[in-house]
């Protein structure tokens, strides 16, 4: 695994006891207000079916070590280059892996966790779409990489010419890869930096109470997805 000591240092600063098992984290940490969960992956993981059953299991366990108790959060720690790229995974249902996981996060956030996302490395494709984008907030480290897919994949699946990509990723973050356009878009609720203080960070974002998403919104406030709240809110009051 890469080294994360460093990084667990940081944000629990009263203590962390986080197990690696392959490329999945499993613990606990304590950033000064009482141990929180801890679960993610390491070394840029390619997410197969397995790694997606260990870290439903993970999430599954940290919801019952909590049963009968006030619900602690769960911080995740994603750093994937995405979903496993093989026929052998496609057959054995890799999408039906990635919606048990998103029920399993569904399912924490019933129960009552904060959920808190934290990207170091990479986030990428389905396997962060059906994890760690999830969360009720999600923050960029510095040095993260975001993306869905690069321009020159894009320029094969929609038939767009790459310049002509290339060009419109000049002045729309929604087809520029990058932690800072995710920002904009809202889809990445806050960029910490090198000198903030991230156990003091993560503690503000955990004791934060509300679930509503407000991705929508804060993409219409940073200018980078302008149409996105207003349609939403058609579709809820035509309906």
């Amino acid at each position: 695994m890469d080294d994360k000591s460093a990084l667990f240092r940081r944000l629990f600063p009263a203590g962390h006891d986080v197990a690696c098992q392959g490329p999945v984290l499993q613990g606990w940490g304590d950033a000064g207000d009482g141990r929180m969960h801890v679960v993610g992956t390491t070394d840029h993981a390619a997410i197969d079916t397995r790694i997606a059953l260990d870290l439903a299991r993970a999430v599954l366990e940290a919801v019952a070590q909590d049963a009968g108790r006030a619900p602690r959060p769960i911080v995740f720690v994603a750093d994937t280059q995405g979903q496993a790229l093989s026929r052998h995974e496609e057959l054995l249902g890799l999408n039906g892996y990635f919606a048990h996981l998103a029920r399993c996060v569904h399912l924490a956030r019933q129960q009552g966790h904060r959920l808190v996302t934290l990207i170091d490395g990479e986030a990428v494709s389905g396997g962060f779409l059906a994890f760690g984008l999830l969360g009720d907030a999600i923050v960029a480290l510095p040095g993260a990489e975001v993306r869905v897919m690069d321009l020159r994949a894009m320029a094969r699946i929609t038939r767009i010419p790459l310049e002509r990509l290339a060009e419109l990723a000049r002045t729309s973050p929604v087809f520029a890869p990058g932690a800072e356009n995710y920002w904009r878009m809202g889809g990445i609720h806050a960029l910490w930096a090198p000198q903030d203080d991230w156990g003091a960070a993560l503690r503000s974002l955990c004791a934060e109470t509300g679930t509503e998403d407000q991705r929508a919104r804060l993409g219409t406030e940073r200018g980078g997805r302008r149409l996105a709240l207003a349609i939403a809110r058609q579709v809820r009051d035509a309906a």
